[in-house]
């Protein structure tokens, strides 16, 4: 389905009542819900990452919670709308929903790069305890722009992939790093490397032509895009835990009545806790298989992890002094 297509779409969802209040026909008081039963709904990740399929869970919990009266159509992989696109699609009505990797907006508001601060928070628990805390400034931010959040799931922790073993920090200068968020990119800039911007479904063709020669991501990346095709060594630096969130318009979200809007949090919900659960178990998994396709799984040295520690400590006084008042109040309240 095209953009044209779904503007077409919302744009007889606005007019349909309009006509049947002239007409006498009564169907203005029709709940915005039953004029809205197919939602759509881009998301970044092929089906066989744990984000989409846990997604299209969710989507099923939907439909079965309503009813039938709600289907969401997941449109993975940027088939539908593409990564950087999709935050603007829901706000704009082009799509009713859609999952977004948070840390990508960081330059338009430093609360969303709190969770790719590296060293901040290292594992599950704590990454839990950072969402916890920042989530109402989150829920506020987003109702700003028009959007609710339903719910935030992380990433397994993130390790750096590079061609050949290195030391320390020293040994990522010169070299050509993904950079895929503001944190991404000041950590090249910190080790001196070179930041190239490229999103996930482009990383093997990026290390095949040279484009890139390191990256810090998740295991859970490395594994979908085939790393050890293209790169044979992985740090196990647990850096941060970034997190998607998924979130619907909040026009969409204001025409639905209560227990719709309780079916659909409920599911949101139920998605949440299981994503937080099946990362935790399947980032060993994921590990093991890179290892089994002939990459070397690698903890860091004492020396490697010191360099990225103390980069760790520049990239979180930079983040709470630009997230002001608000910012020293989250990691304040994350550190007691």
């Amino acid at each position: 389905m095209t953009a044209t297509t779904l503007r077409s779409r919302l744009a007889a969802r606005m007019i349909a009542p309009l006509f049947a209040g002239a007409f006498g026909l009564g169907l203005a008081a029709v709940p915005v819900a039953a004029l809205a039963e197919n939602w759509d709904m881009p998301t970044p990740y092929p089906d066989t990452n744990l984000h989409t399929i846990t997604v299209r869970q969710f989507a099923e919990d939907v439909k079965a919670a309503t009813g039938g009266k709600i289907k969401i159509t997941v449109h993975s992989n940027g088939s539908l709308v593409r990564h950087p696109e999709i935050k603007r699609a829901v706000q704009s009505g082009q799509a009713q929903l859609g999952e977004v990797l948070i840390s990508s907006w960081a330059n338009e508001d430093p609360l969303y790069g709190l969770d790719s601060v590296p060293f901040l928070a290292t594992d599950f628990a704590s990454a839990k305890k950072l969402y916890e805390v920042s989530k109402p400034y989150l829920e506020k931010k987003l109702e700003r722009q028009r959007l609710k959040l339903l719910y935030s799931i992380p990433w397994p922790p993130q390790g750096l992939y590079v061609k050949d073993e290195i030391a320390s920090v020293d040994g990522l200068k010169g070299q050509k790093f993904r950079a895929y968020n503001p944190a991404t990119t000041r950590i090249a800039e910190l080790t001196g490397a070179v930041p190239v911007k490229i999103e996930a479904a482009e990383v093997a063709q990026a290390f095949g032509t040279g484009i890139v020669t390191a990256m810090i991501t998740s295991a859970a990346t490395g594994v979908d895009t085939k790393a050890w095709d293209f790169v044979k060594v992985y740090y196990d630096v647990q850096a941060w835990l970034p997190r998607n969130m998924v979130f619907i318009g909040a026009d969409v979200w204001k025409g639905l009545d209560a227990a719709t809007q309780k079916a659909v949090q409920d599911a949101a919900a139920k998605a949440e806790a299981a994503g937080w659960a099946e990362w935790e178990k399947k980032t060993a998994d994921l590990n093991k298989t890179m290892a089994d396709n002939g990459m070397k799984v690698l903890p860091p040295s004492d020396t490697l992890k010191s360099g990225f520690a103390a980069i760790g400590k520049t990239m979180t006084d930079e983040w709470t002094k630009a997230a002001g008042a608000d910012g020293e109040a989250i990691v304040a309240a994350y550190r007691k």
